[in-house]
């Protein structure tokens, strides 16, 4: 089976650039700013989980909280960090898509993620933008996948 690979070129390779800076600066910063809080916790959001509460109320026990925090500031941090240097985007992307899911399906009040949404939020959309971002090569447009830092 021959393999595809998105071609990008001209405004569509800015454009998928932008996207790319854009929604790494935007997991960066919120993961860099709960690092430097040291009163933000997820454990309210996890406490007021709405589908699958038994699993988010696990995450939010004391004994778990202490690491939930942790992958959740740093690794917000990093998939950022990655996004924003074209650093093993495909990765990064596909954590970024599963941090969106799991602040997605706790506050999923099926069909309502919140007042103003029917199914699709803008959890749901970051996710698909961030798989979108793995499956297109976008750290191969002005990123080191490109330089061949990342080996594939």
């Amino acid at each position: 089976m021959k393999k595809h690979s998105l071609v990008v070129d001209g405004g569509a390779a800015i454009a998928l650039f932008a996207l790319r800076l854009s929604l790494g600066w935007l997991f960066f910063y919120a993961g860099i700013t709960k690092v430097f809080d040291a009163g933000w916790s997820a454990a309210g959001y996890l406490a007021g989980a709405k589908t699958f509460p038994a699993l988010f109320h696990w995450f939010a026990l004391p004994a778990n909280i202490g690491w939930v925090n942790f992958i959740n500031e740093w690794g917000l941090a990093a998939v950022g960090l990655a996004l924003i240097l074209g650093w093993r985007v495909k990765w990064a992307s596909f954590a970024g898509a599963g941090f969106m899911l799991l602040y997605y399906l706790p506050i999923l009040d099926f069909p309502y993620p919140n007042a103003h949404s029917f199914i699709v939020d803008e959890h749901f959309i970051y996710a698909l933008l961030l798989v979108f971002l793995a499956l297109s090569g976008a750290g191969r447009i002005y990123g080191l996948d490109a330089r061949g830092v990342a080996r594939r």
